[in-house]
């Protein structure tokens, strides 16, 4: 049901886990896409933090009493998310406050992906490393149809119109158009609201002359 997927987004405090989580030195993520994408929109509408709108919104989608689900947290370190356990327990607490419990699981990380992959998992903490600067490379792997079928599509989630907009973006040279096509592909997932881009994180490197 989105509109439960958008009470939880309302409710999680994004800037607490900012500063609890990547000690402030992270970018709030407006969007799947960050800010160093070409294909960036920055009139994106970020996700307000927000307990009365989230309350609102589970009143409407009829659990007004909350309910009960889990967020699977990963057992290892990785640059896009240090600490997924300390990142769960805030959520934890987020969205205790608008009477979703929330029971917080985690695996060894081979068994972990596995079960990931058999969908047993109701929500998960994960990230994402574009290993090349393409859009694309944040919308199919992660979104797609094809990638639900193969198990990176983490969230078992297929849109047919968002699908079209890719592959119409994949077909074509023309930059512009391919911003256009993104964009509508980025106001389907404000809408669905199948994964909430909760940060984008920095790498900090040391050097010397």
């Amino acid at each position: 049901d989105k509109k439960v997927r958008k009470a939880i987004s309302f409710a999680i405090n994004k800037q607490a886990i900012i500063d609890a989580v990547y000690f402030g030195e992270a970018e709030s993520a407006k969007s799947l896409l960050p800010k160093s994408s070409w294909a960036y929109n920055e009139h994106a509408n970020e996700v307000k933090y927000s307990i009365e709108s989230a309350r609102k919104m589970l009143i409407e989608a009829g659990y007004p009493d909350g309910f009960t689900m889990n967020i699977w947290a990963m057992p290892v370190q990785r640059a896009y998310n240090p600490n997924a356990l300390t990142m769960a327990k805030l959520i934890q607490a987020d969205l205790k406050q608008i009477g979703i419990r929330v029971e917080i699981i985690s695996y060894e990380w081979a068994t972990f992906l596995r079960k990931l992959t058999e969908g047993e998992h109701q929500s998960v903490l994960l990230g994402w490393s574009a290993d090349h600067p393409d859009p694309d490379n944040f919308f199919t792997p992660l979104l797609s149809c094809d990638a639900k079928n193969s198990g990176s599509n983490r969230v078992f989630w297929c849109n047919e119109e968002f699908d079209e907009l890719l592959k119409k973006a994949r077909l074509t040279n023309n930059i512009n158009l391919r911003k256009k096509h993104y964009a509508q592909a980025l106001e389907i997932i404000e809408q669905e609201v199948p994964l909430l881009p909760i940060a984008h994180s920095k790498r900090f490197q040391a050097r010397h002359n």
